[in-house]
């Protein structure tokens, strides 16, 4: 299931014995857009402070519930890392997050959730109690936690690879040949937390339409000047299937969008990656 990221913001999170607080932005990673972290506004509760909770700690899937449901206690958030996010977040602080909850690292493995996992569901799957939880994901930290924790020590003090997504919706997207527009969201496939498009806001160039671009298209990234740059037409955009934000995107459409540009779709990526004896034919 893709989810808007405008239907994440303002959902309410809740702990095993109570309600923690409020989703006010979301944390991406720039390397593999993939959403790591849920920033969560605790309100009076914890005197304003915010903190950081992972998909990995989620029980159900959000369909099935009209808050986030965590398998983690009031005190386990309580006694959490500070992490100021109101400044970048850097691969060590994150080392040091990832620590206190077991959670293994989700950098250094063969998939977007590091080698023990093949995502946030796998290990958070089943989790109906603290207990539960904190055996499952020590058993997937230890698979690959020295891997990572060496390739996190040899990083600069400043490595900074969170992005907010409430900062980036206000990114220019260029195509080869000029401006397309602006990114107003993001769809997100919850069954493993990846970003597969950007929901682009077209204006001047194509009033009152929205254009899907994934991050799989992307050229470059301009984080200091706002920008990404992608290699495909303005016309080539005008000439894509429409998107339309009154209904879900089914996979035919999504077949419909990738053949259009000329890109495999990432369901078959997924498939060669979990099932690496199934590997698929290359794309022409």
């Amino acid at each position: 299931m893709l989810r808007n990221s405008h239907a994440l913001l303002d959902h309410p999170v809740e702990a095993i014995d109570g309600a923690i607080g409020i989703v006010k932005d979301l944390y991406f990673d720039d390397e593999l857009w993939v959403l790591r972290y849920f920033v969560v506004a605790t309100g009076t509760w914890l005197a304003g402070r915010r903190v950081l909770i992972s998909p990995t700690a989620m029980t159900l899937p959000i369909g099935e519930s009209t808050r986030l449901a965590v398998a983690l206690t009031k005190l386990q958030v309580q006694h959490s890392p500070d992490i100021d996010t109101s400044e970048p977040v850097s691969r060590q602080h994150e080392r040091e997050y990832l620590k206190y909850y077991g959670y293994p690292y989700y950098w250094g493995g063969g998939n977007i959730w590091g080698r023990g996992a093949a995502h946030a569901g796998s290990l958070a799957a089943g989790l109906q109690h603290e207990g539960a939880a904190a055996g499952r994901r020590r058993a997937a930290a230890e698979d690959h936690r020295a891997d990572a924790q060496a390739d996190a020590e040899h990083r600069p003090r400043d490595d900074h690879h969170l992005r907010s997504m409430e900062t980036v919706k206000a990114y220019r997207i260029h195509a080869s040949d000029g401006d397309i527009g602006q990114i107003k969201g993001f769809l997100i496939d919850e069954s493993g937390w990846a970003i597969r498009y950007m929901v682009v806001e077209t204006g001047a160039f194509w009033k009152g339409h929205d254009v899907l671009i994934s991050p799989a298209w992307i050229d470059d990234v301009r984080w200091d000047d706002n920008h990404v740059l992608v290699g495909m037409s303005r016309d080539a955009v005008k000439r894509a299937p429409v998107y339309r934000t009154d209904g879900p995107l089914i996979r035919a459409l999504e077949e419909e969008l990738h053949d259009h540009y000329g890109f495999g779709g990432y369901w078959a990526r997924e498939v060669e990656l979990e099932h690496p004896e199934f590997k698929l034919p290359a794309s022409d």
